[in-house]
């Protein structure tokens, strides 16, 4: 969207909001967040009362973008804003609101997007998505730069990665280790047996060929690749990462799998010309219930 569009978007909260509500409903046909039911009565107060399970709510109830009270042109300038890759303190200068109401507004963002990622990763392995040429590699995050480096570095994030050669698509995810039996788990779980597998010299990656994949190595300590094997691609995938990671100063390691899904985002959508649509269809969602 070019900035002539976006400012007519924003130009109202009510304009905003009719964009949003666009995104939710499809063709404006209102249902219940709840049971999904479209019998309803309408409320003096605005809300609905669901005919079925007799619950009231607004269009808004059970949405992301519920999780944060903002007027919805304010809340539209950050997913902007976030879009463009500035820090939750610049955000905060450039729209007026609180450096704490922004940071919220943009974990519940990444929150949203962490959500479906994990819901396309289990449409992914209905259909084996992964397939082909597959790279996998590991590496680590945050933590002092004294004591070990690399593998068995203390103090750091292990995270696992798994990278498509036909669409240079990633899956990462941090994981408590990088023993076999971790390691080898994702790999079955998320990529198709027959698949051809490449990888370093790690030893855990050894028993590959043990669960169906065709495994080739390269030695690092000798050479970066030979050929066609290699795993260049997901190392600048963690280069591209860490640079990224690196404006935030510091993360806290308990909301560190959010920062990584957006990462895993932005790379798979890198490009594609308009991330803020795809933005506000995934805030525009429902909020996945156990009920």
């Amino acid at each position: 969207m070019d900035l002539k569009a976006f400012n007519l978007l924003v130009k109202s909260e009510k304009t905003a909001l009719k964009f949003v509500l666009g995104k939710a409903f499809k063709n404006q046909q209102r249902f219940c967040p709840f049971c999904r039911s479209r019998k309803f009565w309408k409320l003096a107060d605005g809300r609905r009362r669901c005919r079925c399970c007799h619950r009231a709510f607004h269009d808004l109830t059970g949405r992301w973008w519920n999780n944060v009270k903002l007027p919805m042109d304010d809340w539209l300038r950050i997913v902007k804003l976030f879009e463009l890759e500035l820090s939750a303190r610049k955000i905060s200068l450039q729209t007026g609101v609180s450096y704490p109401t922004v940071h919220k507004a943009l974990m519940v963002l990444r929150l949203s997007i962490s959500v479906h990622s994990i819901s396309d990763d289990e449409e992914d392995d209905k259909d084996s998505a992964l397939s082909g040429e597959i790279e996998l590699d590991e590496s680590y995050f945050g933590g002092r730069r004294k004591g070990n480096r690399g593998r068995g570095a203390a103090g750091k994030i292990p995270v696992f990665g798994i990278l498509s050669r036909k669409d240079g698509k990633v899956s990462v995810s941090v994981v408590p280790d990088v023993k076999a039996e971790t390691l080898l788990s994702h790999a079955v779980e998320k990529v198709r047996r027959g698949s051809i597998v490449y990888t370093d010299k790690f030893k855990a990656y050894d028993s590959l060929v043990f669960c169906g994949y065709q495994h080739l190595s390269v030695d690092h300590s000798s050479r970066f690749s030979d050929g066609k094997i290699h795993t260049n691609n997901i190392e600048g995938f963690w280069s591209w990462a860490k640079e990224r990671l690196f404006k935030h100063h510091g993360i806290s390691p308990s909301w560190f799998p959010l920062y990584l899904k957006e990462l895993e985002f932005r790379y798979n959508h890198r490009n594609e010309n308009d991330l803020f649509e795809i933005l506000v269809v995934y805030m525009s969602d429902l909020i996945p219930t156990t009920e």
